[in-house]
């Protein structure tokens, strides 16, 4: 059932997707978190799902444009499901923003692998990745992310290993610029503190802690098993698959950094594990078991979801 829909690319998919997602992020922030149901809160609630919907959109895009899934909507479905099992990303405005920015920084990095406007593709990214910092101060260590992108398609290129600073440096002037216009000379003094935010809190809570230790060791068994499957792959989807796994490592390593009580950076991680599960799940010739497992991933956010209130 499950795999005979979401196994093709049909405008059904992303009605369900999108219209799922749409009930489930109202019913989450304002009855799940019980956030207060006013006026300015509407609003920028709304701006919010836009830019979460817009994302799922762009996933998309990323997945279709660079083939590096076969054609199905399985990405899209398992990004949803995944903010079912952390639905604390939805009250933490900064999480969807930041993620939305760096999916627009990987869509350009991942496009690198045609070997086309590599220069103008590295800035743009860095452009995204240093917008992205603007919400989470530790999101700058996806500049890493660019480098590693010039050391897989062209390092030898001297060039290309500049263009990143160069992004940095016009960002940082346009945001001098700005600041000073707003009167608010010291922001970036004051947003870019870099602190550490792990407590013992964090770790005594054990929904957060257990969930993100098993979300994280299934996550990296599915890239072993993945790069296992591409052994025999071209080189191109091997790197594009490496770019994917340095970006879910980097978004595990900034949910721990700016974690305290609660784990909402891990919306910057959920796009590569869709990756992954999709990739995984083409490797899955029966159908049954197939639609077994299919059944098992749709119940298992369900069923956490509702272990919160029990």
């Amino acid at each position: 059932m499950i795999s005979s829909i979401f196994g093709k690319t049909k405008p059904i998919n992303y009605i369900i997707v999108l219209t799922f997602l749409f009930v489930f992020y109202f019913v989450a922030v304002f009855s799940l978190f019980s956030k207060l149901y006013e006026h300015e809160n509407l609003i920028e609630e709304v701006i919010t799902l836009a830019t979460l919907i817009f994302s799922v959109f762009i996933i998309n895009f990323i997945i279709k444009r660079n083939k590096i899934t076969e054609p199905h909507s399985f990405t899209i479905l398992f990004f949803t499901l995944l903010i079912v099992l952390f639905p604390e990303v939805l009250i933490d405005h900064n999480s969807v923003f930041c993620t939305f920015f760096m999916l627009l920084a990987i869509r350009r990095l991942v496009s690198i692998k045609s070997l086309k406007n590599i220069k103008l593709k590295l800035f743009d990214a860095t452009l995204w990745v240093v917008i992205s910092s603007l919400f989470y101060d530790w999101a700058l260590l996806f500049i890493f992310l660019i480098f590693v992108t010039i050391y897989l398609y062209e390092p030898k290129n001297i060039r290309n290993w500049f263009v990143p600073i160069i992004g940095l440096l016009t960002v940082l002037i346009i945001s001098l610029g700005v600041s000073t216009l707003l009167n608010q000379n010291d922001f970036l003094i004051k947003h870019y503190t870099f602190s550490i935010n792990i407590t013992l809190d964090f770790i005594y809570v054990w929904q957060n802690s257990i969930k993100l230790l098993l979300y994280a060791i299934a996550t990296l068994t599915l890239i072993v098993l993945t790069f296992i499957k591409l052994s025999n792959s071209g080189q191109g989807r091997i790197n594009t698959m490496r770019l994917i796994t340095v970006y879910f490592v980097l978004g595990l390593v900034i949910t721990l950094l700016k974690s305290s009580n609660a784990i909402t950076p891990i919306l910057l991680t959920f796009f590569p594990t869709s990756v992954f599960l999709s990739n995984y799940i083409e490797t899955i010739k029966k159908p049954n078991i197939k639609e077994i497992l299919l059944i098992a991933l749709v119940l298992i956010p369900f069923l956490a979801l509702l272990g919160r209130f029990i």
